[in-house]
């Protein structure tokens, strides 16, 4: 098993310098220069002569080769300085810590509905399959695949709105702080992105079922005399976990990136909706950093998602 964490671990070091690559040569070749904007010359209401354009640049490092900003860069993130948001003069580690609770618990507590909801529905679609409760199952879940997150929280908001008078919380407030008003900030998104998610996660653990228990192993389980219920969760379930960890993985780094629709819809004040404002704001060490960070927490959840394939199958940390 040591093996196998060490070579994840490895494949996983140039895969996180790629992307810090990729992001800085995306930033520098992208259009869109902050200086520029504020500037008569991007058409901006600030008037600043070449002199002055200059001067900026040079102290924002600018002007110095690509190769030694992207060193100084990885120097700068090595030792946990993000740098500061170019128009709020914000360090951005603080707005980091200060924002990204928020959208990782409303992350979490979709994929926990996902599983509570979609384990289940695609379980007894598998089960039961081509009987009228799997066909209605399989409606309902192409259904809510079809419907987008952001209109299902412009639903639940009219809804809470109308029959309510509900209103957002306009400030952060952390689940260690106030749960119940917490959750009155994050129940609404993570239902909303929770929903849609849920359907894939049906639509996966039906297929993964289905072709598991068309195995020998399965066959010779009841064959055996085993129960029934002891073959569809001992054997088959458990065996069917992979594609539903992957699917898992890679919707948990979705979601802290594509959250920013329901954050926007529901008042969140989460990462996603930073990077909005950011990105409109041309805030360029603000964008660069943040789709860093993305990049790793992606990276490392696709790590965590390998690991655990060592854990429910064997046969795999030993390859």
């Amino acid at each position: 098993m040591r093996k196998y964490l060490a070579q994840r671990l490895l494949i996983a070091v140039p895969t996180l310098l790629g992307v810090t690559l990729l992001i800085f040569i995306a930033m520098r070749v992208l259009p869109g220069d902050p200086l520029a904007a504020i500037s008569g010359e991007g058409g901006g209401s600030y008037v600043l002569s070449q002199e002055q354009l200059q001067a900026a640049r040079a102290s924002l490092g600018l002007d110095r080769p690509y190769a030694v900003q992207y060193l100084d860069w990885l120097k700068d993130i090595l030792r946990g300085d993000l740098g500061k948001s170019f128009w709020r003069g914000e360090p951005i580690r603080e707005l980091v810590f200060r924002r990204g609770p928020i959208t990782g618990q409303i992350a979490v507590m979709a994929v926990i509905l996902s599983w509570i909801v979609g384990l289940p529905v695609g379980l007894v679609g598998a089960v039961w399959r081509n009987s009228w409760t799997d066909y209605v199952f399989r409606f309902v879940v192409v259904l809510f695949m079809a419907i987008p997150s952001f209109w299902v929280g412009l639903m639940i908001v009219l809804s809470l709105v109308l029959a309510f008078t509900w209103r957002p919380p306009l400030t952060i407030v952390y689940l260690w702080d106030d749960p119940i008003r917490n959750l009155q900030m994050t129940a609404g998104p993570a239902l909303a992105l929770g929903i849609a998610l849920a359907a894939m996660m049906a639509r996966i653990t039906r297929s993964s079922v289905l072709e598991v228990l068309g195995e020998d192993y399965v066959r010779t389980a009841r064959a055996k005399g085993l129960r029934e219920r002891i073959v569809v969760w001992r054997h088959a379930l458990v065996n069917a976990m992979l594609p539903i960890l992957t699917v898992s993985g890679t919707a948990f780094g979705a979601l802290l990136g594509g959250s920013v629709a329901v954050e926007r819809a529901f008042g969140v004040p989460g990462l996603g909706l930073a990077l909005v404002f950011a990105i409109a704001e041309r805030d360029w060490m603000l964008i660069q950093n943040l789709v860093l960070l993305y990049g790793v927490i992606f990276v490392l959840i696709n790590l965590a998602v390998d690991i655990s394939y060592g854990w429910f199958d064997p046969r795999i940390r030993y390859q």
